[in-house]
């Protein structure tokens, strides 16, 4: 498990860190207490359990790969952990009012979003990271959410697999949504009966959900996961169930990491760079901030790599 607050990357409305590598705010924190001489920053602000993040690997890469764009600049991530989107918007206002950041990056477009709306009210420079349905009107960096998924219900198809279930995210994401829509076109396409149920990302719910799955009938030979904690955790329940992976279940996990790595066995993944992606990001956050044109960017294409967790249907 990695320990964010103790690398700086972690901050909340409640509870401010100020650390030697990155710049945080708090409520207390007012106009009057930054120095204009001082460098700029780039803003991004997770509606999330602090715990979650603490959990979850994908952040710490994507913000580092952000840095290493901003360096050159002498720039850094300002990162804001709040409960709730309403929380994130008004930490938007104040850092408009603040001056406190120079752009701001969003991530995990919902159902309705109201954020793009709101920064282009606010005049607060945006790019926007994911799936997203129609043209936000910000720059974006994009992200295929359905290729990578046909991709591995076709593969585990050609292993033989007839049920295959989803521990999906939020429904409310696009990224989910985008994602189960692709799993039931592939699925449906295939003649195989697809399986979606909804997770929040913790280990709590990949481990719940896989319990509840298995006792399906007919029970899933196959199960995706949209992160690595919820596989890592199904993976354990598997086992506690009596069930060998792969012999028994198939098992793939959405972004590899050192979890999916050191799990036993090693568990097959959709696999993003995502040190790229936040690279991707953050230089199109400098040409938003620089007035260049916005290119159109994609994010780095997530992939099958094959570890020990996948194999043919159990006969």
């Amino acid at each position: 498990m990695l320990d964010l607050s103790r690398r700086g990357l972690l901050a909340h409305s409640s509870v401010p860190l100020r650390l030697p590598a990155y710049r945080h705010t708090g409520d207390q924190m007012t106009p009057a207490h930054r120095d204009r001489a001082e460098p700029g920053a780039l803003g991004l602000v997770l509606p999330r359990s602090t715990r979650l993040l603490g959990a979850e690997p994908f952040f710490m890469e994507f913000i580092t790969g952000m840095e290493e764009s901003l360096v050159a600049r002498d720039m850094s991530v300002l990162l804001h952990v709040v409960p709730t989107y309403e929380e994130e918007i008004a930490a938007y206002r104040r850092w408009t009012e603040g001056g406190l950041v120079d752009a701001v990056v969003v991530v995990n477009l919902t159902e309705g979003d109201r954020r793009p709306a709101v920064l282009r009210e606010l005049g607060l420079p945006a790019v926007l990271v994911g799936t997203w349905r129609d043209d936000p009107g910000l720059p974006t960096v994009r992200t295929d959410d359905r290729g990578p998924v046909r991709d591995a219900m076709a593969r585990l198809a050609e292993l033989g697999h007839r049920v295959i279930a989803r521990v999906a995210g939020p429904r409310s994401l696009l990224h989910t949504q985008a994602r189960t829509a692709a799993q039931q076109e592939e699925c449906r396409e295939a003649g195989i009966e697809a399986v979606v149920v909804d997770g929040d990302y913790t280990a709590e719910s990949g481990a719940r959900l896989t319990a509840e799955l298995l006792k399906r009938n007919p029970r899933p030979t196959a199960i995706l996961y949209d992160n690595d904690v919820m596989a890592v955790a199904g993976l354990a329940t598997a086992k506690d169930l009596g069930l060998e992976v792969p012999a028994d279940l198939s098992l793939i996990a959405w972004d590899d990491s050192t979890l999916c790595r050191l799990a036993s066995p090693p568990l097959t993944t959709m696999t993003v760079d995502v040190h790229r992606y936040g690279v991707l990001v953050a230089e199109a956050a400098l040409d938003h901030i620089d007035g260049r044109p916005a290119a159109e960017r994609w994010s780095p294409t997530a992939h099958f790599v094959q570890r020990g967790t996948t194999g043919p249907a159990p006969a």
